[in-house]
């Protein structure tokens, strides 16, 4: 016999001896391998040729037992077994496991069940109450059977008696605190056998459903608050019964929330620079030990608050560093585990810093008499204005305005002002009338100066009036027209203000447009 792995061409031979019957046990081959094999026949003349290669096969073989094959629990009639996987699966891989049972001294196992096992626990029921029973587990795969695991010794079925046990964990021996809204969830481990009865008391009554929320497990207790509030504190009792046996553990919850303001803020001394403040402890501490006082103070004159003290475990303080002349009023915030309260409380005086022992004295001297006679520092300059164009003359500081060494007075025709010691005068639209000497007297109670300057009004000959050549029976001749001759020698817009006739005193009134120059026009009345 040869065989050789698949896709190789060595072949190995299995037997050196001639093997005179038809079936042979090929060992030492590795799991998982494919593998083929040939067989030559052999006589006394020689050896045949080799048979066809046989198909591919793989050798598999079982798991190795099951290990740690425990007890987990007992009662009248039923018992939990648990165990670990094989340590050796192989190729062939693990299909389940086949638990089995026999009673002390029988050799005939029975199966418990029916159906491969693929979770390494399983409850064997149905048992004799008070008989001694014998348990194995087999793991099984394509190969066939493991070797069992067997229990050390038999198990006696029968329900065994333990004491109930709370388990309380480490963190809640101690005062359990929450905030006022958190939830709270406990779970709280048991053991105990049969199943203890547990029970939840508040203060020594049961628990309200419609408040607290309880479940209860084979092998725990949960107490459940959605929404804590501080009518929740309060301890709670977990307590277990096995028939006449009892154990209980309790739970100190506290519900806190934010303290209230302090009271009766006063300020009871004040010295120098400091304050010095007393008050009383808040009337609702929130449910928690009042962990300090926030001290902040604030000027009368601003408002505005700054913090003095953060954490101040007393009652009392004193503010040091204040201002001078300024006026203080104060607020306190109580503080515990949830923070500071949400309302200070304000003093109900003040603390004034008054200004002692500083008096500004002042060195003597003779006040300077300032007063001096006026005079002028810019003379007038004399100008050439226009007519028709305002004009406007200054100086400084309080004056009277002359004109030809009179005084002009309220004459509408001048407007007179004042700025920061610069007065001037300013003449509307001057005609050839207003040409003269104008003089600026300041007058106070020590004297008087004067200034003068010339003014000169120049008329535009573009503005004169028309040249009358001459006037007959209500007819005019003209060689120029008042704003002058337009392109082409034609007249411009023209206006006769008044034609006087010498012989019947008609005034006429009429508006030219569009003439030549030598050419007649009919005035309208």
């Amino acid at each position: 016999m040869e065989r050789k792995k698949k896709g190789s061409s060595r072949w190995t031979k299995l037997n050196f001896d001639v093997f005179e019957g038809t079936t042979y046990d090929a060992k030492r081959m590795i799991e998982g391998i494919l593998y083929e094999m040939r067989v030559y026949a052999v006589n006394g003349i020689g050896v045949s040729a080799p048979s066809l290669n046989s198909k591919p096969f793989m050798p598999i073989a079982p798991t190795s037992e099951p290990t740690k094959l425990i007890v987990e629990d007992v009662a009248d009639t039923t018992c939990s077994l648990k165990w670990l996987a094989p340590e050796k699966i192989g190729a062939g891989g693990l299909d389940g496991y086949v638990i089995e049972f026999c009673k002390e001294g029988d050799t005939e196992w029975q199966v418990a069940n029916t159906d491969l096992v693929e979770r390494q626990s399983y409850t064997v029921k149905n048992l004799p109450t008070g008989e001694k029973v014998n348990f194995r587990v087999v793991a099984v795969n394509i190969a066939g059977r493991s070797p069992p695991a067997l229990l050390s010794q038999p198990v006696t079925v029968r329900e065994v008696m333990e004491h109930p046990k709370i388990r309380l964990p480490r963190n809640l021996r101690t005062k359990y605190i929450r905030k006022v809204g958190e939830t709270i969830n406990l779970v709280i481990p048991f053991q105990g056998k049969p199943r203890p009865v547990a029970q939840w008391l508040k203060d020594g009554e049961p628990v309200d459903p419609k408040k607290v929320g309880v479940r209860n497990s084979n092998v725990d207790s949960i107490l459940f608050i959605r929404s804590a509030e501080r009518d929740h504190s309060g301890k709670y009792t977990l307590v277990l019964q096995i028939e006449n046996m009892e154990d209980q553990a309790t739970i100190d919850i506290r519900i806190i929330d934010k303290p209230g303001p302090p009271t009766a803020v006063k300020v009871t001394d004040v010295w120098g620079f400091n304050a010095a403040l007393e008050w009383k402890p808040p009337r609702d501490d929130g449910n928690c030990e009042i962990s300090g006082y926030t001290i902040q103070k604030a000027d009368m004159k601003t408002k505005e608050w700054f913090t003095v003290y953060e954490h101040n475990r007393r009652s009392n303080c004193t503010v040091s560093d204040l201002v001078m002349g300024n006026q203080y009023m104060f607020r306190v915030f109580s503080e515990n585990l949830c923070g500071l309260s949400e309302d200070p409380c304000l003093s109900k005086d003040t603390a004034t810093i008054s200004k002692t022992g500083l008096e500004m004295k002042r060195a003597p001297f003779k006040e300077k008499d300032m007063s001096s006679p006026p005079k002028f520092t810019t003379p007038l300059l004399d100008r050439s204005v226009v007519a028709g164009y305002s004009t406007a003359i200054s100086c400084s500081p309080k004056i009277i305005w002359m004109k030809n060494r009179m005084i002009i007075g309220d004459d509408p025709k001048y407007l007179m002002m004042n700025n920061q010691g610069v007065v001037t005068l300013n003449i509307r639209k001057p005609s050839s009338f207003d040409g003269g000497k104008y003089g600026c007297m300041a007058v106070n109670e020590l004297g008087k100066d004067e200034v003068e300057c010339t003014v000169q009004v120049r008329v535009d000959p573009s503005l004169q009036p028309a040249l009358l050549l001459q006037m007959k029976h209500g007819m005019v001749y003209f060689t120029q027209g008042m704003g002058g001759l337009g392109p082409g020698g034609r007249l411009c817009v023209c206006t006769a203000e008044r034609v006087r006739r010498e012989e019947d005193e008609l005034v006429s009134s009429a508006v030219l447009s569009g003439m030549n120059g030598d050419r007649p026009g009919q005035f309208g009345k």
